[in-house]
């Protein structure tokens, strides 16, 4: 690990995510969220990890994961 590497902690991150530490907590119990190390026994995000999983994340619009399995609509006149 590069020494100069940023670590953020648990707050930290929170914070940048606004979200509350407990969420960032059930979140690696899930299995889910960034990858994180325990440095002394506390938890810590490298921000390279953190900027990874922050653009893994990025969507064009909140349907277009279900463009493809929408159905066509059909206009009715009333």
């Amino acid at each position: 690990m590069d020494v100069d590497q940023e670590l953020l902690t648990q707050a930290a991150l929170a914070r940048r995510w606004k979200v509350s530490p407990r969420t960032l907590e059930r979140w690696r119990w899930l299995g889910r969220g960034p990858q994180f190390m325990k440095v002394g026994g506390q938890v810590r995000y490298r921000l390279p990890d953190i900027e990874a999983y922050e653009a893994a994340q990025l969507r064009a619009t909140s349907t277009s994961a279900n463009i493809k399995s929408a159905a066509p609509l059909r206009l009715v006149r009333a």
